[in-house]
Protein backbone atom coordinates (compact mmCIF):
# COMPACT_ATOMS: atom_id res chain seq x y z
CA UNK A 1 0.00 0.00 0.00
CA UNK A 2 1.05 3.67 -0.92
CA UNK A 3 1.86 6.18 1.59
CA UNK A 4 0.30 9.46 1.12
CA UNK A 5 2.53 12.64 0.92
CA UNK A 6 2.44 14.48 4.53
CA UNK A 7 -0.11 17.13 3.15
CA UNK A 8 -2.41 14.93 1.55
CA UNK A 9 -2.52 13.45 4.98
CA UNK A 10 -2.62 16.68 6.96
CA UNK A 11 -5.78 17.43 4.57
CA UNK A 12 -7.47 14.49 4.92
CA UNK A 13 -7.34 14.72 8.66
CA UNK A 14 -8.67 18.17 8.48
CA UNK A 15 -11.88 16.90 6.66
CA UNK A 16 -12.50 14.38 8.68
CA UNK A 17 -12.31 17.01 11.92
CA UNK A 18 -14.70 19.46 10.08
CA UNK A 19 -16.88 16.67 9.36
CA UNK A 20 -16.78 15.69 12.99
CA UNK A 21 -17.41 19.47 13.73
CA UNK A 22 -20.24 19.52 11.13
CA UNK A 23 -21.73 16.11 13.44
CA UNK A 24 -21.84 17.98 16.49
CA UNK A 25 -23.52 20.72 14.70
CA UNK A 26 -26.23 19.31 13.10
CA UNK A 27 -28.71 18.82 16.14
CA UNK A 28 -30.99 21.97 17.04
CA UNK A 29 -30.22 20.94 20.40
CA UNK A 30 -26.21 21.02 20.37
CA UNK A 31 -27.57 24.45 18.86
CA UNK A 32 -28.86 25.85 21.69
CA UNK A 33 -26.28 24.34 23.48
CA UNK A 34 -23.30 26.34 21.94
CA UNK A 35 -25.53 29.50 21.60
CA UNK A 36 -25.74 29.73 25.82
CA UNK A 37 -22.00 28.52 26.16
CA UNK A 38 -21.29 30.95 23.95
CA UNK A 39 -22.30 33.85 26.37
CA UNK A 40 -19.95 32.57 28.75
CA UNK A 41 -19.48 29.63 31.32
CA UNK A 42 -22.83 27.79 31.78
CA UNK A 43 -23.57 25.15 34.80
CA UNK A 44 -24.81 21.72 33.32
CA UNK A 45 -27.88 22.12 35.64
CA UNK A 46 -29.23 25.74 34.30
CA UNK A 47 -28.65 24.08 30.61
CA UNK A 48 -30.96 20.79 31.61
CA UNK A 49 -33.50 23.29 33.12
CA UNK A 50 -33.83 25.45 29.91
CA UNK A 51 -33.26 22.92 27.90
CA UNK A 52 -36.31 20.98 29.18
CA UNK A 53 -34.45 17.60 28.69
CA UNK A 54 -33.38 14.63 31.21
CA UNK A 55 -29.57 14.94 32.35
CA UNK A 56 -28.88 11.72 30.46
CA UNK A 57 -29.66 13.14 27.49
CA UNK A 58 -27.96 16.35 28.09
CA UNK A 59 -24.87 13.81 28.94
CA UNK A 60 -25.21 12.56 25.50
CA UNK A 61 -25.60 15.96 23.38
CA UNK A 62 -22.33 17.13 25.33
CA UNK A 63 -20.39 13.89 24.73
CA UNK A 64 -21.05 14.63 20.56
CA UNK A 65 -19.82 18.05 21.98
CA UNK A 66 -16.90 17.28 23.58
CA UNK A 67 -15.86 14.73 21.39
CA UNK A 68 -15.84 17.29 18.62
CA UNK A 69 -13.29 19.51 20.58
CA UNK A 70 -15.07 22.27 20.52
CA UNK A 71 -16.96 22.22 24.18
CA UNK A 72 -15.41 21.55 27.68
CA UNK A 73 -16.66 21.09 31.28
CA UNK A 74 -14.99 21.96 34.62
CA UNK A 75 -16.21 20.99 38.14
CA UNK A 76 -16.45 23.93 40.24
CA UNK A 77 -17.70 22.21 43.70
CA UNK A 78 -20.70 20.16 43.13
CA UNK A 79 -21.71 22.26 39.84
CA UNK A 80 -20.26 21.34 36.41
CA UNK A 81 -19.92 24.52 34.10
CA UNK A 82 -19.90 24.31 30.17
CA UNK A 83 -17.70 26.55 28.53
CA UNK A 84 -16.50 26.22 24.72
CA UNK A 85 -13.12 24.73 24.14
CA UNK A 86 -12.17 26.98 21.24
CA UNK A 87 -13.59 30.32 20.66
CA UNK A 88 -14.03 30.43 16.94
CA UNK A 89 -16.92 28.26 17.62
CA UNK A 90 -18.95 31.23 18.22
CA UNK A 91 -18.02 32.95 14.99
CA UNK A 92 -18.72 29.86 13.22
CA UNK A 93 -22.07 29.57 14.50
CA UNK A 94 -22.99 33.13 13.65
CA UNK A 95 -21.91 32.75 10.12
CA UNK A 96 -24.30 29.74 10.09
CA UNK A 97 -26.97 32.00 10.93
CA UNK A 98 -26.27 34.41 8.62
CA UNK A 99 -26.18 32.07 5.55
CA UNK A 100 -29.85 31.36 6.38
CA UNK A 101 -30.88 34.48 6.55
CA UNK A 102 -29.70 35.10 3.17
CA UNK A 103 -31.05 31.05 2.01
CA UNK A 104 -34.68 32.48 3.35
CA UNK A 105 -34.08 35.98 1.87
CA UNK A 106 -33.33 34.43 -1.15
CA UNK A 107 -36.06 31.73 -0.97
CA UNK A 108 -38.39 34.90 -0.26
CA UNK A 109 -37.12 36.61 -3.71
CA UNK A 110 -37.73 33.30 -5.68
CA UNK A 111 -41.37 33.69 -4.09
CA UNK A 112 -42.68 37.02 -5.21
Amino acid sequence: MKRQPAKAQLEEELYERRAGICKAFANPVRLKILDMVSKGDCPVSEIRERLGISLANLSQHLAVLKAAGVVGTRREGKQVHCFLAIKEVKQACSLISDVLRAQVKNEQRLKI
